[in-house]
C-alpha cells in the first residue's frame, strides 16, 4: 500500500474558496489533505456559539499532529491570531510548513 503525505491546512475561514482550491489541488497531487470542519468568516454561525470555537481550534492543532506538514492560506498575506497560533504550534512540534504565498 502506497504511503501519502497528509498535509493540514491552516488559515483564515474567510478564504472559504482558497481553501477548496488548495485541497483539490494538493489532493490531486497525491496528499492526503485534512481541512477545517466550518468556516466561520464565511457563514457557518455556529462557530461563534459558547465554546465552539475554542474546541475547534483545538481540534484543528490535533489536525495538525496527524499531519506531516502544513499549509496555510494567506492571501494577500494575511495571517489572523488563529493561524499564528496554528503556525507557532506546527514549528514547535516540527512540522513542515508551506504557505499558499511567499512572503
Amino acid at each position: 500500500m502506497k504511503e501519502y503525505n497528509v498535509i493540514t491546512l491552516c488559515g483564515s475561514t474567510k478564504f472559504k474558496e482558497e481553501f477548496l482550491q488548495a485541497q483539490k489541488e494538493l489532493t490531486l497531487q497525491g496528499n492526503i489533505v485534512i481541512s477545517v470542519g466550518l468556516f466561520g468568516h464565511s457563514g457557518d454561525n455556529e462557530v461563534w456559539q459558547e465554546g465552539t470555537k475554542e474546541m475547534l481550534d483545538d481540534m484543528h492543532k490535533r489536525k495538525i499532529d496527524m499531519a506531516n506538514e502544513i499549509f496555510v492560506i494567506n492571501k494577500d498575506g494575511y495571517m489572523g491570531e488563529s493561524t499564528k497560533s496554528e503556525i507557532a504550534y506546527a514549528k514547535s512540534v516540527g512540522k513542515i510548513i508551506r504557505y499558499l504565498e511567499e512572503y
